[in-house]
This record gives structure tokens, sequence and C-alpha cells, in this order.
């Protein structure tokens, strides 16, 4: 089964079922020496976790993070970083009376076309257990991110009807919705509850903010920072669109209205824009303003009230959905939408520092070409001097070799290149060919002047 790795340097392998042993994600492409805490990815997962309000699966998961290997002391080993979360609280039996009807609105049919078996046991891979794995690895993400001062706040924009009116980050943990708006969380929690004592269940709308991302990530044409965080978003299992900045609204403006202008801010000492319709992104990389974006969420495809559908024989058959199962997901993706953007951040700053360590090497090593000219240069002038050297010396009959110069000149030049700490085996060497090719030059003068 392929597509279970995401990332280019920034590797990450989810792997598990969801009424499996367990299940867990190996990331590679880390640095050693990096300081991970696992409280941090703790954290993270716990804001995942079913079970915390009246409004999410009341499946019980502690989703204990394991962390097997990778880590050493707090720091990162440059191996791979491998993270276990055992499942404690399956049910399977939950699901034996729907393990030949093919359910609405879920992966079953499509992955019985495509491997011709399916785990219907909670929907195996295809279940949203599957995203504490993502989590766990966005928890991660984010350490690395935060040490660059980046910061990702996703919250519930929309459920159902009800939409947020004011945005204020500090209350998003203190509602079970999670939205930053506590008016608006009020009447969001009220219509999931009319929603799930009908048998039935909402979506809604999460939005993302990035906020301190830097000028320059993503690439301009099939890995274009907007495509990529799309096809993260997208993966989550739940979500159904996705767009950037205005998004389709987009659609009903005109140039002078969408358009971000410029302007140069000398307290930042950077180019900003007025307004951030484009959501950050330009021509497929990172402007420097907030990264904006939406997913819409699907209603959760598991509801109590009945529904007619078929078996694998298509049968007709009455489907009544029992178990434990979410009435809205939007809480509890806002931390999946947060590992996913993160995930993609992190992966291509590491493509941008490469971009920028090749840039430095290279820059280093014209440095370095400039230099051996100017060796080059110089020593072209000193054969000059020494053919005029020569000269006066053939004209005078002075005798080529002056050992008390030279005695001085390797004294003064080994007292120079010891504090110039070049090694003595380099220093000398390059001395005895400049006699040698002073030498040289010098009886090349007299063998002219004598055939002359």
């Amino acid at each position: 089964m392929s597509g279970n790795v995401f990332g280019e340097i920034f590797r990450v392998l989810t792997f598990g079922e969801s009424h499996g042993p367990s299940i867990g994600v190996v990331i590679d492409g880390i640095k050693p020496g990096l300081e991970i805490s696992a409280a941090e990815i703790q954290r993270e997962l716990d804001r995942r976790r079913p079970g915390q309000s009246d409004l999410v699966s009341p499946r019980q998961e502690t989703d204990r993070a394991e962390i097997i290997s990778g880590i050493f002391e707090g720091k990162t080993t440059g191996t791979p970083l491998a993270i276990l979360i055992r499942n404690q609280d399956q049910r399977s039996q939950d699901y034996r009376q729907l393990h030949n009807l093919l359910r609405p609105g879920h992966a079953g049919y499509t992955y019985l076309q495509k491997y011709g078996i399916f785990d219907y046991r909670g929907g195996g891979r295809a279940s949203g257990r599957e995203t504490a794995s993502r989590v766990a690895a966005g928890a991660v993400a984010k350490q690395l991110l935060k040490q660059r001062h980046i910061q990702i706040k996703a919250y519930t924009f929309q459920i159902g009807d009800v939409v947020i009116n004011s945005i204020d980050y500090n209350q998003i943990e203190k509602n079970p919705v999670r939205s930053p708006d506590p008016q608006a969380a009020e009447a969001m929690i009220k219509a999931i509850q009319r929603a799930q004592k009908a048998g039935d269940s909402l979506g809604g709308i999460i939005e993302i903010v990035v906020k301190n991302c830097p000028p320059g990530l993503g690439e301009p044409v099939f890995n274009k920072l907007e495509a990529d965080l799309a096809q993260a978003l997208m993966s989550i299992g739940a979500v159904k669109a996705f767009e950037m900045g205005d998004g389709f609204s987009a659609a009903h403006l005109t140039g002078s209205n969408f358009n971000d202008l410029f302007y140069y801010d000398p307290v930042q000492k950077r180019f900003r824009t007025h307004t951030n319709h484009a959501g950050g992104v330009l021509g497929g990389i990172s402007n420097g303003e907030d990264l904006v974006m939406r997913i819409a969420v699907k209603p959760p495809s598991s509801i109590a009230k009945k529904q007619i559908t078929v078996d694998i024989s298509g049968k007709p058959v009455e489907l009544e959905i029992k178990g434990r199962h979410d009435p809205c997901i939007c809480p509890r993706i806002v931390p999946v939408a947060e590992a996913m953007v993160a995930l993609v951040l992190i992966d291509h700053i590491l493509m941008q520092e490469r971009i920028a360590e090749f840039t430095d090497l290279e820059h280093i090593r014209r440095k370095v070409d400039t230099i051996d000219t100017q060796i080059l240069l110089l020593y072209a002038q000193r054969r000059k001097l020494i053919n005029e050297i020569a000269g006066l010396k053939a004209k005078k009959n002075v005798p080529i070799h002056d050992n008390n110069r030279e005695k001085e000149k390797v004294k003064k030049w080994k007292k120079i290149s010891q504090k110039l700490q070049i090694p003595e085996k380099i220093s000398d060497g390059l001395l005895k060919l400049i006699f040698k090719d002073s030498y040289n030059i010098q009886k090349e003068m007299r063998r002219k002047k004598t055939a002359g």
C-alpha cells in the first residue's frame, strides 16, 4: 500500500489501523543535536484525542506517545525518530454487523475496489484515528518551527450555519469547539447538540494562520507552497475543500480590488503588502505576510439516523450505525490541520536552507577563485622582477646564489608562516619551488648572455 510517506527532506511515514494493536510514525531527515520535548508531543496528542467532551467520540484513548528511537537525552540523534501510540479502547464488535455493508460516505467500497480487502473495524487505515500519527510528527515539526519563531494557529471558523464574528487566539482552547469567538462557540455547541439529538452530524470550516513565515518558501511550478499545503490538508480524511487567502471569493473581485499593494516598512526593514488577499503566497512562494488558509470539513459519515444502503451482493439494507462517533469532527481536526501545515513548512524551510547553504558554498568558492587569481597575478609580477634581477646579475657577473640572503629568506618565511598558521610542510615546499623557479630564470638569462 503506497502513499504512506509525506515530505521530501523531513520525511514522515505513518502506520497502523484504528482497531489494530497500535499506530505510529517514523520521521526521517532530522539533523542530530536538536532539542525535542516529549511533553510537547504529548500535549499536541492530548488536543486531538477522543473523549474530551460530549461533542466528540467518547472512545477512551490516552494516546500516550512512546518514543522508541531517534532521541537520546532530549536531543535528536540523526537516526529515524519513531513514535508508537498503542490502541487501548477498541470495540470491534460494534462493527461486526457492518462487515458486508457499503457504508455511505465511508472508504469501504473504494478500498475493496483498489485492494480487494478492507479492515471494516472502525475504518481501519481510513479511520480518523490515523491522524494521531500525523499530530505526533507535526508536534516535532512545530518545535523546530518554534525555534525559528514561526507560529501556527488553527481554529473553528464555522460549524453548520454558525460563523465566527471575532478572533481571539486566547479563546481557542477555552471551549470544546475550539472557536476564537466565545459567542459563536456557544451557538456552535447548540448546533452540534441539535444534530446529535437528531441522530445526525455537522460539518464546518477550519481556518489556519501562520505567523512569522519567512519569504522565499515554495517552488515556482509544481511544488508551489499553496499547492503543497493543499495536498497536505486535503489528505486529511474528512477535508473536502481548500482555499488560500480570499480563495473562492477572489472570483467575485477585480484585479484592482484583489491586488496586494507593496510598501517598504522601515521598522522591519523589508517590503510588506497593505492587504493580504493572496494569503501570503505569490507565484507559489511565500512573501513574508501571514499565511491564511481554510479547509471545509464534511459532516461525519457515521450517524445514528437510519439510512438505506446495500450489502456487497447489492441487496438493499436499512443501516443504523451503532458505536462511538463524533457528531462534528471540526474541534479534533484543528490540531491535525496545524500538524499538516507544520510538516509542509519545515520541509520547505529545510529545502530553502539547502539552497542557502549551496549559495553560501558557491559564494565562498568564488572568493577562493579570486584569491587564487590574485596569487597567480602576484607571482607573475614576481617572475618579472626576478628577470630584472637576473639581467643585472648577469651584467655585473654577480653569482646566482646568495647563501646569506637565502638563509635570511628561509628564516623570515618560516616566521611569517607560523604566524599565519600555514603547515610547515606546505610552507617549505612552496619556498623550495619559488627558489627553484628563480634559479632557473637566472640560469636561462646567463645561458642567453653567453650564447649572445
